[in-house]
């Protein structure tokens, strides 16, 4: 005799209720259409088309020759966190012990990490907006309650110390920030850090977690800011960093915190229940990227300088566009707003969302709708790829705008 069963499949409400990450959408939409035998260009994703200097995967050679291929501490090699204080000491006039750095599977984890540690559920979480998809997100996760503060082209999308001074409640406990920022580009200032500082001294309770993952790839001809660097708000600070943007080590996977001790301890805890520690291999080879010469870096950040003004030429030519020149980052997000409400055969553009699939659609290129970021005016352009591939992008991009009425 069959017994029938009813299988009932059912997921969390956490992962239910987790967005997926729109840039990780765009890219597998871009896939699938070349799949299909379409000729897209994928300016979707934040991957500079670089190959790791040559040095640095020399070092990974060496260090499976060596036998580096055991679990390693939870918290990273010590020769590798000693490197990373160093780096902090060199490039940013930062203290950090050897003790208060947590390496990761990647500067994503790592951010993960200390909003697990420092979030209850109900705790407010500060984002300026535009910001990074995977805040909002693992804020979420944590229980966070996401407050975005407001910003636009006009303001090279920079909040004022004023202005989160308002958004500043009994109930904030974090505030997560990029400089130089993802999507936009945009670079905040030692004076403007000085002043956000200052709103910071104010609240003991609330942390700031300052992601400087792009902090390589800055055009202003100014030494980088770090919000840590001021002594009087140093303890509230979680400096995030790693190595895929300025090292082109992408598929590393590799980043790290320097922290707090407390914050640091917390961060190792909670990692050694997931992950453990990281790569062995990339781990050995972060150490070689961080205590070699820059050069090669260096002649990356030359390289997306070129681009960037090839490309703000380029998107100054589309009417209707609204385009600021970024500061840092490969990235330009620009204002598609003056297209909204027309039309192309029939169908009405109403968001950035509408208009990054219409752009995927009839000039095949892949874009991200700024809506992901906590903006409803822009889209978001990656230039992290060849001069000729942006070239041809921009003029589809000319074109497919051109049909909209």
């Amino acid at each position: 005799m069959t017994v029938a069963t009813h299988y009932m499949p059912h997921l969390s409400d956490r992962i239910e209720q987790l967005q997926e990450s729109a840039t990780i959408r765009m890219a597998k939409l871009s896939r699938e259409l070349k799949a299909q035998g379409h000729d897209i260009i994928d300016l979707s994703l934040g991957e500079p088309d670089f190959d790791t200097p040559q040095h640095i995967k020399d070092a990974a050679k060496k260090a499976l020759d060596d036998g580096f291929t055991k679990y390693t501490p939870v918290a990273g090699y010590t020769e590798l966190r000693r490197a990373i204080s160093y780096k902090f000491k060199r490039d940013n006039n930062l203290d950090y012990s050897v003790d208060q750095i947590v390496v990761s599977t990647g500067a994503k984890q790592s951010i993960a990490n200390a909003v697990m540690c420092t979030v209850n559920p109900g705790d407010e979480v500060l984002l300026p907006a535009p910001y990074w998809v995977s805040y909002a997100a693992i804020a979420q996760l944590a229980g966070g309650v996401c407050r975005e503060i407001p910003t636009n082209i006009e303001s090279n999308f920079k909040i004022t110390a004023a202005q989160l001074e308002s958004y500043i409640t009994p109930r904030t406990r974090l505030l997560i920030y990029s400089s130089p920022c993802n999507p936009t580009g945009s670079v905040y200032t030692h004076k403007e850090l000085r002043e956000i500082a200052e709103v910071v001294k104010k609240h003991p309770r609330m942390y700031v977690i300052a992601d400087e993952i792009y902090e390589y790839i800055n055009f202003t001809g100014e030494p980088h800011a770090s919000l840590a660097g001021f002594s009087d708000v140093k303890e509230q600070v979680i400096t995030v960093n790693g190595f895929s943007k300025g090292f082109a080590m992408t598929g590393w996977r590799l980043g790290y915190i320097g922290a707090p001790l407390h914050i640091a301890k917390a961060c190792d805890k909670m990692q050694g229940q997931f992950t453990s520690g990281t790569c062995s291999i990339a781990q050995k080879a972060g150490e070689a990227a961080l205590l070699s010469d820059l050069t090669e870096c260096r002649k990356m950040v030359d390289e997306f300088r070129k681009r960037r003004d090839k490309v703000y030429a380029l998107l100054c030519e589309i009417p209707g566009l609204k385009v600021n020149l970024p500061d840092g980052a490969f990235y330009f997000f620009f204002d598609v707003s003056a297209y909204f409400g027309k039309s192309y055969k029939g169908e009405v553009l109403q968001s950035p969302e509408d208009i990054s699939l219409y752009l995927l659609n009839e000039a095949k290129v892949a874009l991200v709708s700024g809506e992901a970021f906590g903006d409803r005016q822009c889209v978001r352009m990656s230039y992290a790829t060849s001069e000729e591939k942006l070239t041809e992008a921009c003029r589809r991009l000319k074109n497919a705008f051109a049909l909209l009425t």
